[in-house]
């Protein structure tokens, strides 16, 4: 049976900008699949997706006309049910096949097969093969039903719309009212119903460019190209996407050379869903506006114009910004000057909002913090601000009795510290209540910054106020100085400590107050700046600023940050075996955690480990086992074996060697000292029996896989890479 490719296009009302990548990407694979799992398409069908302000479209490759037919066995009862002593139908047989529209004639055809320990009666017959109209209905109603539509729209269709309506309205639910629907195999049309639509071959182009309305298509592989030149219209998501870049890039270039738009991927998408044919023009603003820091200016024009403004090569925003126009006139001049018009008065309202709030002090809002209410049961902003405040000072006495030494820039070493940590955590939250940061709440931190250097504060707590929400997102970047890195981790882990206190968990994808997020900045910014804190202890020197507000989380919290962690390290590349081998002794100090992960890497590469880590685990059964506690203590005298006298004797060498690079913090040299005890571990429990009727051999030996089961995970549980 011959192919032919298939076009299905829904027109509709302007999509929502922010979702319709999602919608064209869903109505075309989900389509699809259906006609696949019909047997209408092929599985190896290539289905292009098409999406436009104002319409959603799909092209699949290999369509059939009709589905091939279908075998299929259908179970009816069992033969003691079926037939009776002389084989002859039974009327429950009879019953169950009038009900499949069959008769008594059908008997002599049904099959005997085996079904478990019985016998049973099968029926076969052929299945015929979908036929694409009623297919492609199938396939089209479940995709609209399956879209991810943001929020629904009820609209009524008019009277006499639609030869299935009844006169009068009719309420339709959509994302937005559709117009037209177009459904072409090849040339020919396919019959379709939906939304009070028939299709047809009949689409729009652009609203106010196309060269034809409305474009009449001729075959299902035209699509594009009719659009493209009678509508003016790029249909396909993707390549509007491009052309985009292209034409950035391009007037970019010709604005001055170093300028580059900014880059901005959501932006970017966003765009491409309000244009259909795009023209890229170049807008300017008066250089004075650049007084204002240059994140309030970009956020304005990207959040409220959708513009991309234009940086130099070392990143400053200049005067020019660029405007993607679904217009193009032959003098484009009204329609730059119009976009200049319009975004003149938002950089004013920016200036304004910036002079306004440097007229204040940040430390004079401090008091406005206790209006501002941050959680029913933790109290307001301006208490939330103490406890980081507490918990920022808390944090830097750790530092400053660390085990290993932690470098600080400051003349007064720590001191200094506590005192700019301190006086950083207070103001942080003070520019929450600042106009700029009302306006536009992706400022929060970034003008706390600003304003702090207006005012002069110390060196290191302007970029600590600025750098607390740090990292903000997968990928961002950590806080700069000290002073920012203690404070970030003060907030973070108040936030954390508080919520879990109240039993404010994330649940499932729920995570309101995106704890998550903050515990895996915890852990970058533990891990990343290698601090020499121990994670349990910290969290036990926050719980103080809480007072009687919480109960101890310690517990639940921890096993969050490790659930976390692994999730985390598993992302970046490491094996499921390796992080748990090493999260398995739960390490404290998580700085350290990557070169545990390193040195099971190197040690599960050597041709002993996989003998080790089975050894490893079996010793660790063995020590389950016991009675009782059994402790890593050998009495030489009680060596009888060979086998055991020559484990002990490696021991001894090992162990020793092991344990120093160890606590060097040379993890691999640790791990591996220990490919030497393969041999005289193979040994031990070839020939040697552990669980003896001597008790005190028993015991002796026990205390000897005891100090080999210490040796051999100071690193990590080496038995979790036992296969």
């Amino acid at each position: 049976m011959s192919t032919a490719n298939l076009l299905v296009e829904l027109f509709v009302e302007e999509l929502p900008p922010k979702a319709l990548k999602k919608l064209g990407e869903s109505f075309a694979t989900v389509l699809a699949d259906s006609l696949k799992a019909q047997g209408l398409a092929t599985a190896d069908a290539v289905v292009t997706p098409f999406a436009s302000p104002r319409r959603l479209a799909v092209h699949v490759t290999s369509v059939a006309p009709k589905a091939a037919d279908q075998a299929v066995q259908q179970k009816l009862m069992p033969v003691s049910v079926a037939l009776d002593a002389n084989g002859q139908a039974t009327p429950a047989l009879l019953k169950k096949l009038s009900a499949l529209g069959l008769g008594a004639e059908v008997v002599p055809q049904l099959k005997r097969a085996p079904d478990g320990k019985a016998e049973a009666l099968f029926l076969d017959s052929i299945k015929p093969g979908a036929v694409l109209a009623e297919g492609l209905q199938k396939a089209l109603e479940e995709s609209l039903a399956k879209l991810p539509i943001p929020k629904v729209m009820t609209y009524q269709l008019e009277q006499g719309e639609g030869a299935d309506f009844q006169p009068g309205w009719t309420s339709v639910n959509f994302v937005r009212p559709a117009h037209g629907l177009v459904a072409l195999h090849g040339e020919q049309e396919v019959p379709l119903s939906v939304l009070g639509l028939k299709s047809g071959r009949a689409t729009q182009g652009h609203r106010f460019e196309a060269r034809v309305s409305p474009v009449i298509l001729k075959t299902a592989d035209t699509y594009a190209e009719q659009l493209q030149h009678e509508g003016a219209v790029i249909a396909s998501f993707a390549e509007r996407r491009a052309e985009i870049v292209r034409q950035l890039n391009a007037a970019a270039a010709k604005a001055g050379s170093g300028l580059h738009p900014i880059e901005d991927e959501a932006l970017l998408d966003e765009v491409t869903a309000l244009v259909e044919r795009p023209n890229v023009l170049t807008g300017r603003f008066e250089e004075a506006f650049l007084d204002v820091p240059q994140e309030c200016l970009i956020l304005t024009m990207k959040a409220n114009q959708k513009y991309f403004p234009l940086l130099d090569a070392s990143g400053k925003l200049t005067n020019q910004f660029l405007i993607v126009s679904n217009i193009s006139p032959q003098d484009p001049s009204a329609v730059v000057g119009g976009n200049e018009r319009v975004v003149r008065p938002r950089l004013a309202d920016a200036k304004f909002f910036f002079d306004q709030d440097r007229k204040k002090t940040l430390e004079s809002r401090v008091p406005g913090l206790n209006k501002v209410v941050y959680h029913g049961k933790l109290g307001t902003q301006g208490e939330r601000a103490e406890r980081v405040r507490a918990i920022a000072h808390a944090i830097v006495n750790q530092l400053r009795l660390g085990t290993l030494p932690y470098t600080v820039d400051d003349k007064d070493h720590f001191d200094v510290l506590d005192s700019k940590a301190q006086q950083a955590a207070l103001l942080a939250k003070t520019d929450l209540l600042t106009d700029m940061v009302g306006e536009f709440p992706e400022l929060q931190g970034i003008m706390g910054g600003y304003y702090a250097r207006h005012e002069g504060l110390r060196d290191g707590v302007a970029i600590a106020i600025e750098d607390h929400y740090k990292p903000r997102f997968a990928g961002d970047s950590l806080p700069r100085n000290h002073t920012g890195t203690v404070v970030a981790l003060a907030d973070k882990l108040e936030t954390l400590v508080g919520l879990f206190g109240i039993g404010q968990l994330p649940t499932g994808d729920k995570d309101p107050f995106a704890l998550r997020r903050h515990a895996l900045g915890v852990i970058r910014i533990l891990i990343e700046k290698n601090l020499p804190l121990d994670l349990p202890a910290v969290i036990e020197a926050v719980l103080p600023a809480f007072g009687e507000l919480i109960s101890n989380p310690a517990e639940h919290l921890l096993v969050f940050f490790s659930d976390r962690l692994a999730v985390s390290l598993r992302e970046q590349g490491y094996s499921a075996q390796e992080v748990d081998a090493v999260l398995a002794l739960q390490p404290a100090r998580l700085g350290e955690v990557p070169r545990r992960l390193a040195a099971v890497r190197a040690f599960a590469a050597l041709p002993e480990s996989t003998a080790l880590a089975a050894a490893n685990k079996r010793v660790g059964n063995i020590l389950k086992k016991a009675d009782a506690a059994v402790e890593a203590k050998v009495d030489a005298a009680l060596l009888k074996e060979a086998a055991e006298q020559a484990l002990y004797a490696a021991l001894q060498t090992v162990a020793p060697a092991a344990q120093t690079a160890f606590e060097q913090g040379d993890y691999t040299a640790s791990l591996q000292a220990l490919a030497a005890l393969r041999t005289p571990v193979d040994a031990f429990f070839d020939s040697v029996m552990v669980n003896a009727d001597d008790p005190a051999l028993k015991a002796n030996r026990l205390g000897l896989l005891a100090s080999l089961h210490q040796a051999m995970n100071q690193v990590a549980d080496l038995s979790r890479l036992a296969v």
